[in-house]
């Protein structure tokens, strides 16, 4: 069997940087346990596999180790494989997905993503995570992720967590956040739970990290930048229950997968 194979790099303009999906368009469904394999083989943060399915398409993705409710850069990856590369021309493209149905529309040179918003809320100081960040946060919020919220861009920045020690928290994963040094605020995000030490660039993090900001700032509109090693840039804005990301996309590869 042949399965046609892209990767892109995403929420950024230039290749190399931004976070790197890997996508696979099926006809119908592979067995679960085959689309795992071929998601550990790539070893990329995620690999989306979709199936066209009327007006919309089926959309699913897969971390190394762990199929996943909700992934942002793969999102935005295929949506861009979709409208640039396949040439499908409705005015936006919807995902049916674990967490819902999902939209992305091009809008000048970038893509909007429809996201549900995932609101923090306060959770108590932990000893365990002080621990596996190595810094003490000055404040702590949850929803799907465990958000550590530090004083200062720089702190952000120098983080080196202990990845065993995360592994073992509670938490699907930890998003270190601050204010921004040029834009609105910062991120990290670690799950290495999920196969992931460090991802570049994390599109769902940011449902959780939009409604904290924008009631923190007092504005609906923010810019962001997610400051790991490869980095990447998002526009953010709060729509109700929902959050809207703009982000740009770059094919790096195209090829065939034969199992």
């Amino acid at each position: 069997m042949k399965i046609p194979f892209y990767q892109i790099d995403a929420f950024t303009n230039r290749m190399f940087s931004g976070n790197p999906a890997g996508i696979c368009p099926l006809e119908d469904w592979l067995p679960d346990e085959t689309m795992q394999a071929i998601a550990a083989e790539n070893n990329l943060a995620e690999t989306a596999f979709f199936i066209e399915s009327g007006d919309h398409f089926e959309l699913r993705w897969f971390t190394p180790t762990h199929e996943v409710d909700l992934c942002g850069h793969a999102t935005l990856a295929t949506a861009h494989l979709l409208i640039n590369e396949l040439e499908i021309t409705d005015d936006a493209v919807h995902f049916e997905t674990r967490s819902g149905r999902l939209s992305v529309r091009p809008v000048g040179d970038r893509l909007e993503m429809n996201f549900p918003a995932q609101p923090p809320e306060p959770w108590p100081p932990s000893a365990a995570l002080d621990e596996a960040m190595g810094a003490q946060p000055q404040e702590v919020l949850g929803h799907v992720n465990c958000i550590a919220v530090y004083e200062s861009e720089s702190q952000v920045c120098a983080l080196a967590p202990h990845m065993a020690l995360v592994a073992a928290l509670p938490y699907e994963g930890v998003i270190a956040t601050a204010p921004g040094d040029t834009v609105d605020f910062v991120s990290r995000y670690f799950a290495p739970k999920f196969g992931i030490p460090e991802d570049p660039v994390t599109g769902s993090a940011h449902c959780e990290l939009t409604p904290y900001w924008a009631k923190r700032l007092g504005k609906e509109s923010l810019e962001a930048r997610q400051i790991s090693k490869r980095g990447g840039a998002l526009s953010c804005r709060l729509r109700g229950e929902r959050v809207l990301l703009w982000g740009q996309a770059v094919k790096y590869l195209e090829g065939v997968i034969e199992i």
